[in-house]
């Protein structure tokens, strides 16, 4: 019997080097799926970076090697998790701190990254991500056009929904009989976590729903989500003719665009990422071989994910956004008539989110002079005067939640900084924070270093790419001023994504690439 080439091949190849392939295509995979859900589910990315894993071990355990590259980077990324893990050890609660130290190991991301993936993937991967977040933009627009929900008209007198429980029963926390209620205007667009777009619908949830305990609701107020744990559901209120006691009907056009996640704020930071990139591409292409083929998709894409980031009515990441996209698109084109343009669309993007949040969010939220904007000077303020008591390893991670009125922060609401700047000084001290910018600082460096060195090299996909990524890391830091970015989930394992491929673009060209 005669065997085929491509078997004689890999019978001579040996054993360790055919189980490491197949480990980086396992990799590849997992880093694949990351890539589609990125913008859209933590659970999903977290699954996906699993795989990515799995095929790592595989090809580590094949060929020895871990793949992990030195660079600037490791210093302050080693040092802020060491400083992390002390903050935790002398925590004002040293039990919360010590938990919530599984939360950072979310750096390790960036090593995996770094190990797997080779420019060419880079590419790939990004293109992926893009057209992921170009979905899930795309779906917002056409959610705002369907509606959301049913919006409340009025309320009887023996509704459940004129006591719904703020905070859930969890040893230790405060606030456990806080309480809320509806009020006409307002909708409800999940029930128990499923959608409702009926009065019908909600009673229905409610009579199918375990008596004597909590039934979870989202709800919009004034374009704000809400999620709380909800009413309390009794044998009684499930045998009435219609247990919501609400009067409504109509689906709620106001609310703020989360793709396919509940979270806004969260979608909101991936897609400026997203469009950084995108417009990165665009630019590039364009300087290198005009309004190509390429160039037009990428600047589509950055269109259409910049008005995603507008129907998220967040006023910070659209100033964000605005600050970075213009010095990424000066930084780029060499005629002041390119810069002219690109900056008068970034201008209308800017004044377009700013329409959305006037329709959308509550009154004077323009003039930053709503209830929002207050909340979070409030907070500000307290943690400033706090940080003073504890400079050098902060309070511990979580431990406010155990001492909120206690430390003088307002209301019984339970929140965190909206700042990452603030919350990292807050939560692990100063010396964190200053390893912080320093970590984002030399990331940047080495993004904006490798574009000016690749602007000629006749890569464009990799100098834009790099281009793109001094734009998103400029908008990330930008944002994280009033945002606390870095402490979400799915936002943190983009962040260190991000990292990891600007390390691997970074490198000298002479570097062979490995095959995924």
């Amino acid at each position: 019997m005669v065997q085929s080439p491509a078997i004689k091949a890999d019978q001579k190849r040996p054993r360790g080097e055919t189980l490491a392939r197949f480990g980086q295509r396992i990799a590849f995979l997992g880093f694949f799926f990351y890539a589609i859900f990125a913008p859209h589910s933590i659970a999903g990315s977290e699954i996906a970076l699993g795989i990515a894993t799995s095929g790592w071990l595989i090809r580590t355990l094949a060929l020895r090697k871990t793949g992990f590259r030195r660079s600037k980077l490791d210093a302050p990324i080693w040092l802020f998790f060491l400083w992390t893990v002390l903050s935790a050890i002398f925590s004002a609660e040293p039990r919360v701190s010590l938990l919530k130290l599984q939360s950072v190991c979310v750096f390790l991301v960036f090593y995996l990254t770094q190990a797997i993936l080779t420019r060419r993937a880079a590419v790939v991967l990004v293109s992926i991500m893009i057209l992921s977040g170009v979905a899930g933009a795309i779906w917002s627009a056409g959610e705002l056009i369907r509606g959301r929900g049913v919006v409340v008209q009025s309320i009887v007198n023996d509704s459940p929904f004129l006591k719904i429980r703020t905070e859930a029963d969890q040893t230790g926390r405060a606030f456990q009989d806080d309480t809320t209620r509806l009020v006409p205007g307002d909708t409800v667009w999940r029930v128990g976590g499923t959608r409702v777009s009926s009065v019908s619908e909600i009673d229905e949830t409610i009579r199918k729903a375990p008596s004597d305990k909590l039934l979870a609701i989202s709800v919009i107020s004034n374009g704000e989500h809400a999620e709380w744990p909800g009413i309390t559901i009794t044998s009684s209120i499930q045998q009435k003719p219609s247990p919501s006691g609400i009067v409504g009907g109509g689906a709620s056009h106001r609310f703020r665009a989360s793709g396919w996640t509940r979270h806004y704020e969260y979608f909101a930071e991936i897609l400026q990422l997203l469009t950084q990139l995108a417009l990165g591409l665009a630019c590039a292409h364009f300087l290198n071989h005009g309004l190509n083929r390429r160039c037009k998709l990428a600047t589509i894409a950055a269109a259409i994910l910049a008005f995603g980031i507008a129907f998220t009515a967040m006023r910070t990441v659209l100033v964000a956004f605005a600050i970075a996209a213009c010095f990424l698109a000066w930084r780029s084109a060499r005629r002041s008539g390119t810069r002219v343009v690109v900056i008068a669309a970034i201008a209308f993007f800017l004044g377009f989110g700013g329409v959305v949040v006037w329709q959308t969010r509550a009154a004077h939220a323009l003039q930053l002079d709503d209830a929002s904007a207050s909340l979070r000077a409030q907070v500000a303020s307290v943690a400033f005067s706090r940080i003073l008591h504890h400079p050098v390893f902060g309070h511990g991670m979580d431990a406010m939640h155990l001492h909120w009125t206690e430390w003088g922060f307002p209301g019984i609401r339970l929140v965190h900084m909206h700042s990452t700047p603030l919350q990292i000084a807050f939560d692990r001290g100063l010396p964190a924070l200053f390893i912080w910018i320093w970590l984002v600082v030399v990331c940047w460096r080495m993004a904006a270093r490798a574009e000016r060195l690749t602007r000629d090299s006749g890569d464009t996909n990799r100098h834009g790419l790099l281009l793109g990524a001094s734009g998103a890391l400029t908008g990330f830091f930008l944002s994280s001023l009033v945002n606390y970015n870095f402490g979400a989930g799915i936002v943190a394992l983009a962040f260190w994504w991000l990292m990891g491929m600007v390390l691997v673009l970074s490198e000298d060209t002479s570097r062979p690439e490995s095959s995924t």
